[in-house]
């Protein structure tokens, strides 16, 4: 056998990209979609659910808006299709059944890649009289993260009360934050912060503008919405602090344009929702940094083995 002096560990992290046949994609995607009103019916739908699976199986982990799931049935049908899409096995966790309209209940859901972040803590926000849809808000921890341990703060707002609950995530922020002493803080969901419900002018009213600390990673001028008559960047993510600015890949903050990527006519992508997903991605543990040099070198001593020749 031709002697071994040493093999790029790059040579292992290509044959893994080879092998699953996708191209591998850089950083810890998070997710936020206002499904609007996923309920048994849209559940029901194998194409919608189609769509949903593709969305949501991009990502580490998701946020979904607007699910209405009272028996936990709609969530069990969309992780059954996930885990079947790519052997990925994916978790959720749900908040309480929100809102003051009978008619319109709904729940904030996460969902996660199993193999990529642990759910740590869990908190349904309690003051309803600062929310329509008070936040659950969620900590993960990730290996798979620069950032390790971070908090997510989900809001999707009333229309009508957009600037008053947006300012409220500011006050949900400070309880969670010393309730867990974490102040890696990420705030995503449909803020309604835009167009007539959001002006330049209300943003004063708004401590998550105010305040230099909170960093908008979706820009005043994107759309998040699908049809052609609104231009609106209702959609969201917000972070604080330089800690977790620093540890998101820069300018990925984005809406994801699903009917583009997929190739799906816009009556297709309406009948998902009226708006398009937005997602950041948080910068990735150096492979370094995860193992020791031993296992390195065993990973690349195996890979060695089956690359070089006999002579």
């Amino acid at each position: 056998m031709r002697p071994f002096t040493c093999v790029p560990l790059l040579v292992l992290l290509s044959l893994l990209s080879l092998s699953t046949g996708k191209k591998a994609e850089k950083g810890f995607r998070i997710c936020a979609f206002n499904v609007e009103k996923f309920d048994k019916e849209k559940a029901a739908n194998s194409i919608t659910l189609h769509f949903l699976t593709r969305i949501v199986a991009r990502c580490h982990i998701t946020l979904l808006q607007h699910v209405v799931d009272p028996d936990g049935e709609v969530i069990k049908t969309l992780l059954s299709s996930l885990n079947r899409y790519d052997g990925t096995v994916f978790n959720s966790t749900s908040s309480d059944i929100l809102g003051k309209s009978p008619d319109d209940m709904q729940q904030y859901v996460f969902i996660w890649r199993h193999n990529a972040a642990n759910l740590t803590k869990k908190h349904q926000y309690q003051r309803k009289d600062s929310f329509v849809r008070p936040p659950f808000v969620v900590q993960f921890q990730s290996n798979k993260t620069l950032i390790g341990d971070f908090i997510l703060i989900p809001l999707h707002s009333e229309p009508s009360q957009a600037v008053q609950e947006i300012n409220g995530l500011y006050d949900v922020f400070e309880e969670v934050s010393s309730m867990w002493n974490n102040t890696n803080v990420m705030f995503l969901g449909d803020f309604h912060a835009s167009c007539g419900y959001v002006t330049r002018s209300d943003r004063k009213n708004i401590r998550l503008y105010t305040n230099s600390s909170f960093s908008w990673l979706i820009g005043e001028l994107e759309d998040t919405t699908v049809t052609d008559s609104t231009n609106c960047a209702y959609d969201r993510i917000v972070v604080h602090g330089q800690t977790f600015l620093k540890a998101i890949e820069p300018y990925s903050g984005k809406v994801f344009n699903f009917g583009k990527e997929f190739k799906y006519s816009k009556t297709k992508v309406l009948e998902l929702s009226q708006h398009f997903p937005v997602e950041v991605r948080l910068k990735a543990s150096g492979l370094l940094h995860q193992a020791t040099p031993l296992t390195i070198i065993l990973c690349v001593s195996v890979v060695a083995r089956f690359l070089l020749p006999v002579s």
